[in-house]
């Protein structure tokens, strides 16, 4: 009998998961028999049952196995924008649409977490990741909301917490709606657009040095002079 080694077995595992991924989107998670996920990988149902204790389990794997596209952004947005909070806000808020468009494996996982999954009791630890994540992400793009507050930045009377709440509704609702139909727009770009009239909307009027801070213009590219003018190009001169 041939020894299975600790790199077949982990094959294996993601092979079982591989395939729990596809028969999870095209059947639904509800729909879906451990049985289905057997064939679809190539092996024996006993063979998943060595790697997983049941269905709940392998759902909970293929999530955890996956980066989820909120994870992470604060970190992505500070090496991009540097310390200056409404830049990081915007680039906060990008980042998971540039994830999700850029990986079939979190559009794949995405798409059954959110559009096919019945969330049952056994499957309350996954929407209680999604909420906790959510959450934080929420929390992040609160953070860099009072750092800008804290600088004179924002529109005076606006509740952190709501505008917070708003521009994750505005990301969560882009990707729900591009994860239903893929290629129905151009969901960064599209994105990238409603975000910045978003945190536009938020600005206070301020003076033009100020201004210019807030917005990431350098005062190198302010202090450039203007092009000058073309100059006017000659007229014939009239035949008599």
């Amino acid at each position: 009998m041939v020894r299975r080694t600790k790199a077949d077995a982990l094959a294996t595992r993601h092979q079982i998961l591989d395939a729990a991924e596809a028969e999870f989107l095209a059947r639904g998670v509800a729909h879906t028999r451990l049985q289905d996920v057997a064939a679809a990988a190539g092996v024996t149902r006993g063979a998943i049952y060595w790697h997983f204790q049941d269905k709940a389990e392998l759902f909970n794997a293929m999530m955890e196995r996956a980066f989820l596209p909120c994870e992470g952004a604060a970190e992505r947005a500070l090496t991009v924008a540097g310390d200056n909070p409404l830049a990081q806000l915007h680039e906060m808020a990008v980042a998971p649409l540039r994830v999700l468009a850029e990986s079939e494996q979190v559009q794949r996982v995405f798409r059954i977490a959110m559009h096919q999954t019945e969330y049952t009791a056994e499957l309350a630890p996954v929407q209680e990741r999604y909420l906790e994540g959510s959450g934080d992400f929420q929390q992040q793009l609160a953070d860099a909301l009072q750092r800008a507050e804290a600088l004179g930045w924002l529109r005076p009377g606006l509740s952190i917490k709501a505008v917070a709440l708003g521009l994750f509704a505005l990301v969560d609702g882009l990707m729900h709606h591009w994860t239903l139909r893929p290629g129905g727009f151009d969901l960064v770009s599209c994105g990238e657009a409603a975000v910045r009239t978003y945190v536009d909307g938020l600005r206070a009027a301020l003076p033009q040095a100020a201004a210019e801070a807030s917005s990431g213009v350098t005062a190198a590219a302010s202090a450039a002079p203007a092009p000058a003018p073309p100059a006017p190009q000659s007229q014939p001169t009239p035949s008599t």
